[in-house]
């Protein structure tokens, strides 16, 4: 069974970490016989009626547990989680439930809206009813991203993964079968069809970031050279947005 745990709004414009960093290091905060199948980065609306950070985006944290019991310590952990890490200046917002949650269908609608529309709290607050929904600092404003971060990842059609088992400790160019043993299915983009074969390689130019498509980890890549593959996206830095305008939600 898979519990979702979101996180939103955890920095600031000068840290050296972001709110995805922060969900990954819960990783290694989860009650027994829990285990972590990934964290996917989420992308919510730019718009000059929300303050953000860089880039609006939230992370959820995609957790493997035994049984429903363990959802309040698991909760517990993610709240003191927030308190340890998040810093100063930032508006913290946790999401946690769980794949049979009824209201799942609600959270979903309002990832959704959070990708095109400007909401408030009280429209994070409606659609995470009878969840966890908790603000930790600041204004609170990251309960929205936290619960749409959820509601996204649930869905199963969009995000990239930004933790997955040995994710970040592969090598720059990698064969597809390998990708394929680490459950990655690497996705032809080419507008002619050809399909990557297993002793293909793929050039993920360092930076290895499925999508999270269908409920699975995708990897999108374009033909090179013969036999080369080229995963889509690359690495870049923050932005410069702050959050010292605070416009109110509509």
């Amino acid at each position: 069974m898979r519990a979702y745990v979101g996180f939103d709004d955890t920095d600031t414009l000068d840290s050296d970490r972001g709110t995805g960093k922060l969900a990954r290091w819960f990783g290694g905060e989860l009650p027994e016989g829990c285990s972590l199948w990934g964290v996917v980065r989420q992308q919510l609306l730019v718009h000059d009626g929300i303050p953000y950070t860089s880039h609006n985006s939230s992370a959820c944290v995609i957790v493997e547990i035994p049984e429903l019991g363990v959802l309040d310590d698991l909760t517990s952990r993610a709240a003191r989680h927030i308190q340890h890490q998040a810093l100063d200046g930032s508006d913290p917002g946790l999401c946690v439930t769980h794949e049979r949650d009824p209201g799942l269908p609600r959270l979903i609608a309002f990832g959704q809206k959070c990708t095109s529309q400007v909401v408030s709290q009280k429209d994070a607050l409606e659609a995470a009813r009878d969840m966890h929904l908790s603000g930790h600092g600041g204004s609170n404003d990251g309960i929205i991203g936290a619960a749409a971060a959820v509601g996204l990842t649930v869905h199963g059609w969009s995000g990239r993964f930004i933790e997955l088992d040995r994710l970040r400790d592969l090598p720059p160019r990698i064969p597809v079968s390998q990708l394929e043993r680490l459950n990655i299915l690497a996705v032809s983009l080419d507008r002619d069809g050809q399909v990557p074969a297993p002793g293909d390689i793929v050039d993920t130019k360092g930076w290895l970031r499925p999508r999270l498509w269908g409920n699975r980890p995708i990897l999108p890549v374009i033909p090179r050279e013969k036999g080369v593959w080229e995963s889509l996206g690359e690495k870049r830095g923050k932005g410069k947005k702050g959050k010292e305008l605070r416009l109110p939600m509509a």
